[in-house]
């Protein structure tokens, strides 16, 4: 091979790194690729692609390549891809132990922020939602594309009706209307419990009902896992798959697409555990959900039940949903910022208030949701007052292998492996290892 020819193939190979994880400009174009699970889905319909042609409009210097992942194991995925610089520029992660894993992988936003919305740029977002994408020393590593609540049911009234219930407001009603269900050849309360995301969400809300304190305190280290009110939370969780409240072989069913298209695409249970996103069965074009909650007389209703029966409902845990991340690998960050902050701004609008995808994460948003239905507004009513006032703390727990060991126990305990008691020990051995 003669040496120019050589000089001019390594200098091909050369540029490709160089290039990164962004593509080379096309027609005067800078290419940057979005790669996430949500929001929403892969679907031509999906409000994602909306979104970015808007954005393309607006800057016609700027190409978005959308790559849709599915959740599962996507934090894996990601890692693999990031390590191997083969990475997005811009990538969607969950709050709590998964972001705050990935901050090797997370490009400091603070001074594109402050470049973008001047100084005084943190008045834009929800006080709560900053805590979930800040460090201790307050730089940002994410954007906050929405909030959501985590600790809600949701149940279809007139189907309860049928088999003379009502929607339950404390544990010893729901285990008599699962008894009913049950007898009747019916669903009792169903979830999705193969998806540990799941478990967790709804045992930190029985948790916080026991007592809040206890539980974060414990999070934090403060406080012993073997109190008695988080051993009485693990109790409640194993009773709910031993006595029958939750369906049987819930622990190998998963929240999407089977349980939750029994609720809101079939019509065929009367209950189901799920957050505040599922607000967004008001506003789905699926025509299968739109004629179950758009029918004549439709009724459902999103609730919360008095876990431990101490008179008083339990509270819901809120994070950031999802965090929008740069990639400290990117060969284009101007431009990738571009588009994070105005997914953040315009793109959120659409995704609150067209979509219901998420709550809002921003503080000047104002929410004016459209085309929702008496009984959807009645729904987003509930959701937002307790988002005012019945808000426990954070959703998730941001040290990884503590967020494990209580998933792994949640799993033995539906199984019946080991005892509540047992349970709270093998987390407080792993707590005491945990460097916070």
């Amino acid at each position: 091979m003669k040496k120019s020819a050589l000089f001019l193939l390594i200098m091909v190979m050369f540029s490709g790194i160089l290039a990164g994880c962004s593509e080379q400009p096309q027609d005067g174009k800078t290419t940057i690729t979005f790669q996430t699970w949500n929001p929403a889905d892969s679907g031509p319909d999906s409000p994602i692609y909306k979104i970015i042609d808007a954005f393309e409009k607006e800057n016609p210097d700027i190409k978005v390549k959308y790559v849709n992942t599915r959740s599962d194991a996507y934090q894996e995925h990601m890692r693999v891809e990031l390590i191997g610089e083969k990475g997005p520029d811009i990538y969607g992660i969950s709050a709590g132990s998964a972001f705050d894993a990935f901050r090797i992988f997370e490009e400091d936003l603070t001074p594109y922020c402050e470049r973008t919305w001047g100084s005084d740029w943190q008045d834009k977002f929800l006080a709560s939602c900053l805590k979930n994408v800040s460090d201790d020393d307050g730089r940002i590593y994410g954007l906050p594309l929405g909030q959501t609540y985590a600790g809600y049911m949701w149940a279809d009234v007139n189907m309860l009706k049928e088999y003379g219930c009502e929607v339950p407001k404390s544990y010893s009603e729901m285990q008599e209307t699962c008894r009913i269900l049950r007898e009747n050849g019916q669903y009792p309360l169903a979830i999705g419990a193969s998806d540990s995301w799941m478990d967790l969400d709804l045992w930190m809300s029985i948790a916080a009902d026991c007592d809040r304190d206890a539980l974060y305190d414990a999070i934090e280290g403060k406080a012993t896992f073997e109190s008695e009110p988080l051993v009485e939370s693990f109790r409640i969780w194993q009773d709910c798959f031993s006595n029958g409240v939750f369906q049987d072989k819930a622990i190998k069913m998963p929240i999407y697409d089977t349980v939750n298209d029994m609720f809101q695409r079939d019509g065929t249970i009367p209950m189901f555990v799920n957050g505040s996103w599922a607000m967004n069965m008001y506003t789905v074009s699926d025509d299968r959900t739109r004629k179950n909650f758009d029918g004549e007389g439709a009724d459902h209703d999103v609730f919360l039940i008095d876990w431990n029966d101490d008179g008083k409902v339990a509270p819901v845990i809120a994070n950031a949903d999802v965090i929008l991340c740069l990639n400290p690998e990117s060969r284009e960050k101007e431009a990738a910022f571009r588009f994070m902050a105005y997914l953040d701004g315009e793109g959120q609008d659409l995704l609150v208030n067209q979509y219901l995808e998420y709550m809002p994460s921003r503080a000047d948003m104002e929410l004016n949701v459209q085309g929702l239905s008496e009984d959807g507004k009645k729904n987003l009513d509930y959701i937002i007052e307790n988002g005012k006032s019945n808000v426990a703390g954070p959703r998730g727990i941001k040290y990884e292998d503590l967020s494990l060991a209580v998933c792994d126990v949640l799993n033995e305990l539906a199984y019946g492996k080991i005892t509540p008691k047992e349970a709270a020990g093998k987390v407080q051995q792993v707590s005491q290892k945990i460097v916070r």
